[in-house]
């Protein structure tokens, strides 16, 4: 019993820890810092052998996202699966057509553009630790619906990273977490909107979120491609604003 006692004293000293970590504000880094990370989350973007391993980030995302819609239209949410190959497939049940089906479906690519956008402005806030364990919790949250072990395995080596980071590291290494990771979803949210488009000139996405659109409305897909960009372009612009001011 004493044993017991003593494992919930302790977990709560550490939940309370981290409660207290997460809504303390912290001093906005330098502009050296918060450019470094910019600068770092492109480059990692951009360059091919390292957005191949990344883009699983993004992947998780962009489900989490088409889950959350779901259940936001009251759809039943079936499960998620993440691929090897970065692709992912978010099962939900109800009308398949109407109101809710279309923004479950538009959700997935913006997603980690806003989520990058949310990320940006908690930093301007000066809540770059409590960003950090936002975003393990979220990964706890989505844990319970992956259906595959290439899923279980993603989101327990993302979360895993966020809570060495967010527990170990000294302040100056989460805050430069923090940033790259908000840097990293900014940037990250474009580069799969351009890829969906060639891939559709190529006529190998036939089946694409925006391509479903496209039947579910009647508007061509090449004009969700353009919604896509216009809504991750502009969370580039206003959360890189955002950064780039409180910096």
């Amino acid at each position: 019993m004493a044993r017991m006692t003593d494992f919930f004293a302790e977990a709560g000293r550490v939940l309370g820890t981290i409660w207290t970590a997460a809504i303390t504000p912290v001093d906005t880094p330098g502009s050296l810092l918060i450019l470094s990370m910019c600068g770092f989350s492109l480059v990692v973007v951009l360059f091919r052998p390292t957005w191949r391993i990344t883009r699983h980030v993004i992947t998780i995302a962009h489900e989490a996202a088409h889950g959350l819609a779901a259940l936001l239209t009251g759809r039943k949410l079936e499960g998620i699966r993440l691929h090897s190959d970065t692709s992912g497939l978010t099962v939900s049940r109800g009308r398949p057509r109407g109101f809710g089906m279309i923004l479950t479906a538009f959700a997935g690519y913006v997603g980690p553009g806003l989520i990058g956008l949310g990320a940006a402005w908690l930093l301007r806030e000066g809540y770059a630790v409590g960003l950090l364990w936002l975003l393990v919790l979220l990964l706890a949250l989505l844990l319970v619906q992956i259906r595959n072990l290439f899923g279980l395995w993603s989101i327990l080596v993302s979360g895993a990273a966020l809570v060495f980071v967010s527990w170990w590291l000294p302040a100056e290494a989460q805050m430069g977490a923090a940033y790259a990771v908000t840097w990293f979803l900014l940037f990250g949210a474009v580069r799969p909107v351009l890829e969906l488009q060639v891939q559709r000139a190529r006529g190998r996405a036939a089946s694409s979120d925006a391509d479903q659109l496209a039947g579910l409305t009647g508007v061509p897909g090449v004009v969700w491609v353009l919604l896509f960009l216009v809504v991750t372009g502009g969370s580039v612009v206003l959360g890189g604003t955002w950064i780039l001011a409180a910096g």
